[in-house]
């Protein structure tokens, strides 16, 4: 019985059954595979299943031998590639002998033990370096055991444990399988409340007599830990410690959850005020005199006040300016509040939004905001000021749920003198508003698989002359199918609908229809430009709305991709647009990944094109349309 192996797998191999003599001397310094090449090795394997690539053109040596397609492949990526000529013999039997010991590292770390590896140099001018590999059998798994170091944990924790071991009895013998095993006992043993769990030395049996893998792990879980409160490192810079200790998602006596510490962190994090969050749990000797263990929070805040500027161009909205000055922690609990400035052809406005994130409880925003706005459209012109708040409930980064409700006092003056409403044209508006959306997509700027749902419902209260209610309601979903496995093409879905109940034409002031057209709508189309017009061509909105589109996405190499798409979409004067109100616009686009998200540029005609309206339309923006 010998020692054989070691590095990042093998802390204490033990080999039964005999090994041929002469191989064992000749090639003895295999018996060592360093750490690195173990490395080189378990990476190799572990692309094993991702799809053919081609071989090597000029290999560091040539690999010979009955070996399957994954296993040649995996260590024809472990050798690697050189464009260095052989000069010699010397320098060829090198090569090999490097060569070899990669073979032996995948060979071992794929459950392979019982293999010949001889390095040769071939004969010609220059020489080759080669490396003859009979793989032997696969070894298989056999009785994983776990042991555990005194104190031993609960039962329910040793349980836990090897379940989410994992291996089972007669699979491969890889060494990536035994090693992954390990990590996820440790986490789970964390998991419940073991802070201090630790792997100690395993040792694993190879046994060449019946060609199984037999792991032992030994696990030292240390005591079970209960967390105090939180212990400031440092100062807390603009920040109230009650707020903070607000935030914590434990309560003082409650057992160690890793996932509780980086709840906190994350919660802290999201509110977008701090450069830079630390935590961690508290080590043995800084526990408190009842034992219980403190988590260590670390901050940096931000610059307390920032300044943005932005201006934007569109052939059919015009010259645009944007100015945000913002002022970070104001109050002492990672608030933002922000005074807005806006000029465009089409929209401008003045005012002021105070955020507070983790408002009564984590993961709960409320706004407040009002300001002053002009709107200039071809439709309608309107002016005003107004005031609203809102609370947003969030269950994952994109998903929430919102309720707040505004109130606005404005002149709306309609393009079209035709249609008059009783209303008047100064009005008191009183909305609420219900919001929700549900993102199971898999990325926010470039979603390639999953779907999207979004829900709003406004039920809003009109004053003027006369008075009238009505809800309107509207909800968009997308869909995202990608092909193949990297999802380099993929099919992408939207569609939008909304209606008006109880509002009607022309009492529901023109801002408060539906409109259709543009870069978010039916592109092709200018702003406002799909529905109801007058005989001036003024477009007079709606109260009912449907759209669609289809797009297919094409990724071209690493960084630009290609979209053929088409748009349609209808806005209707009754309950239910008809098939006479449809446009449909189609187009091209380009996409660059700029490594978060891709720049877009598209291009669209109109099929249905009336009076009025271009040729074609050119759209820039980031991120994916939909």
């Amino acid at each position: 019985m010998g020692a054989c192996g070691g590095g990042a797998f093998v802390d204490r191999w033990w080999v039964t059954g005999e090994r041929d003599a002469g191989y064992t001397d000749r090639w003895g310094a295999y018996e060592r595979i360093g750490v690195g090449r173990l490395v080189v090795a378990v990476a190799a394997s572990a692309a094993i299943c991702v799809s053919g690539t081609a071989r090597a053109e000029s290999p560091r040596a040539t690999i010979e031998g009955q070996l399957d397609r994954d296993l040649r492949e995996a260590i024809d990526r472990a050798v690697g590639e050189t464009d260095k000529p052989i000069a010699n013999r010397f320098e060829a039997r090198r090569r090999a002998n490097d060569a070899g010991e990669d073979a032996i590292a995948v060979l071992r770390s794929e459950g392979y033990y019982a293999y010949e590896v001889e390095p040769d140099v071939g004969d010609g001018d220059p020489p080759t370096a080669i490396v003859r590999v009979t793989p032997g059998p696969r070894f298989t798994l056999s009785d994983p055991q776990i042991d555990w170091i005194a104190p031993a944990p609960i039962e329910s924790v040793r349980q836990s444990g090897e379940v989410v071991m994992g291996l089972a009895t007669g699979a491969p013998g890889r060494a990536v399988d035994v090693i992954n095993a390990e990590g996820r006992i440790v986490a789970a043993v964390q998991k419940r409340g073991y802070a201090d769990a630790a792997a100690q030395p395993r040792e694993v049996i190879v046994d060449h007599a019946d060609r199984t893998v037999r792991p032992t792990y030994k696990i030292a879980a240390g005591e079970l830990v209960h967390l105090g409160g939180l212990k400031i490192v440092g100062e807390t810079g603009r920040s109230r410690r009650g707020w903070l200790d607000s935030l914590a998602p434990w309560s003082a006596g409650d057992v160690y959850d890793p996932e509780d510490v980086g709840e906190l962190e994350r919660r802290l994090l999201d509110t977008g005020v701090y450069d830079s969050v630390t935590v961690s749990l508290a080590p043995k000797d800084q526990a408190e005199p009842d034992g219980r263990r403190p988590i260590l929070l670390s901050l940096a805040d931000r610059k307390s006040r920032t300044l943005e500027l932005g201006a934007s161009y569109s052939t059919t909205e015009g010259l645009g300016a944007d100015a945000r000055w913002t002022r970070y922690n104001l109050l002492g609990r990672a608030d933002t509040l922000a005074m807005l400035a806006r000029a465009s052809n089409i929209d401008s406005r003045l005012g002021a939004e105070l955020t507070l994130p983790h408002w009564r409880r984590p993961q709960q925003t409320f706004k407040a905001g009002g300001g002053a706005y002009s709107n200039r459209t071809d439709a309608y012109d309107e002016t005003g000021v107004g005031i609203r708040a809102d609370v947003t409930r969030r269950f994952r980064k994109t998903s929430y749920v919102t309720l707040g409700g505004s109130i606005d006092y404005g002149k709306v003056e309609e393009k079209q003198t035709i249609l008059v409403s009783s209303l008047g044209d100064n009005l008191v508006t009183l909305a609420g508003l219900a919001a929700g959306a549900l993102d199971r997509s898999d990325d926010p700027l470039d979603p390639k698989r999953g779907w999207r749902l979004d829900v709003r419902a406004e039920p809003t209260y009109l004053i003027g002359d006369e008075h009238m209610a009505y809800l309107k309601v509207q909800s968009q979903g997308t869909a995202y199918i990608p092909f193949g496995a990297k999802a380099r093409t993929v099919l992408a879905g939207r569609l939008k609908a909304g209606a008006m109940v109880g509002g009607s034409i022309p009492e529901v002031p023109a801002s408060r229809r539906f409109y259709a057209g543009g870069g978010g709508s039916v592109r092709g189309y200018a702003y406002q430009a799909i529905g109801p017009r007058d005989i001036d061509n003024t477009p007079e909105g709606g109260i009912s709305l449907l759209e669609t589109s289809l797009e297919l996405r094409q990724k071209v190499g690493e960084r630009w991709g290609v979209v053929a798409f088409v748009d349609a979409g209808a806005v209707g004067a009754s309950e239910f647009p008809t098939g006479d109100d449809f446009s449909v616009g189609v187009g091209v686009g380009v996409r660059y990944d700029l490594g978060f998200g891709p720049i877009r540029a598209d291009i669209a005609v109109p099929l249905d094109q009336r009076e009025g309206d271009p040729s074609f339309q050119i759209y820039l923006s980031i991120g994916q349309s939909f």
